[in-house]
């Protein structure tokens, strides 16, 4: 039976969701099969209406609604932060299924220092099996490391030098830095940039940025768009707003992609993006890489 208490601050969960109701429901089993429990689940629905049968995670459940546009991730985390009672809030994509270990290595790390901590993700094939999705052993066969991440310890805290590792799927932080920081910048609007801009602010007031073992999940796999031709407006205005506040560029990875397709005129040094054309319907549609493992 899981474990109410171990060492380490009450954590919450907390995920958002707007469709994908098979993956929340495999997320909330994964909460179950935890070897210490969370003290609860916060669900951020960006959509009228929860999901039907939901399953038991093994701890209480809240639920919020976000209004405003498709998809309003910023505010949407800042609601669920809002709703939560944790000291310690974790983070997790709605496509992440927690290993058994995630909640319990998040809560010990956070009991060992204070940070942001960064969680190990492992992606997942198409066409996963119900059956392999609640098991952990064929969850960790079929998982592969996504090429652009650091190798992540098994087990303790690794430091990280650039905050910018950070990336929405699985994370951690006291609630209290998430406070002291002012929560995500709802002024970054759609899809691109919140997180990496909280992760710039977080380092600056001095809180490190950890690899912590036997944090892992599996993301759940769904077709990716490379480049990410769907969200073109939404991460250029909201690199623009990210360079004028750190004075640098992020999504580069990104941006050089438009750049390759000749949509923009842009490098590391540029003062600005210049759009030379915007994506079409077909374009966008092409990008559409529905066997993709990683974007």
């Amino acid at each position: 039976m899981p474990a109410d208490e171990a060492d380490g601050p009450s954590a919450s969960v907390l995920t958002l969701v707007r469709g994908r109701a098979d993956r929340l429901r495999n997320l909330m089993a994964g909460l179950a099969r935890q070897s210490v429990r969370p003290g609860e689940l916060v669900i951020a629905w960006m959509q009228p209406d929860r999901a039907p049968d939901l399953p038991d995670p093994g701890c209480p459940v809240r639920h919020h609604h976000v209004t405003g546009e498709a998809m309003p991730l910023a505010a949407a985390r800042n609601r669920a932060a809002e709703a939560a009672t944790g000291d310690l809030l974790i983070f997790l994509d709605v496509d992440c299924i927690p290993s058994p270990g995630l909640v319990g290595a998040y809560r010990g790390a956070a009991a060992r220092t204070e940070g942001l901590f960064l969680g190990e993700v492992l992606y997942l094939p198409p066409g996963l099996d119900p059956a392999a999705a609640t098991d952990d052993a064929a969850l960790a066969s079929l998982g592969r490391a996504h090429p652009a991440r650091p190798e992540v310890p098994p087990v303790g805290l690794r430091r990280e030098a650039d905050p910018g590792q950070l990336w929405g799927l699985s994370f951690a932080l006291p609630a209290r830095s998430w406070r002291a920081a002012g929560g995500m910048d709802e002024t970054y609007v759609g899809y691109g940039g919140e997180e990496t801009d909280l992760a710039a602010r977080l380092a600056a007031s001095g809180l490190p940025t950890f690899w912590v073992g036997g944090a892992r999940a599996y993301h759940q796999h769904h077709p990716v768009h490379v480049p990410p031709l769907q969200h073109f407006d939404a991460i250029l205005a909201n690199a623009t707003r990210f360079r004028g506040t750190h004075g640098r560029w992020c999504m580069a990875y990104w941006l050089g992609q438009f750049r390759t397709a000749g949509l923009i005129a842009w490098d590391d040094d540029a003062p600005a993006i210049r759009v030379l054309r915007r994506p079409g319907a077909p374009e966008i549609a092409a990008a559409l890489r529905p066997d993709a493992l990683f974007s």
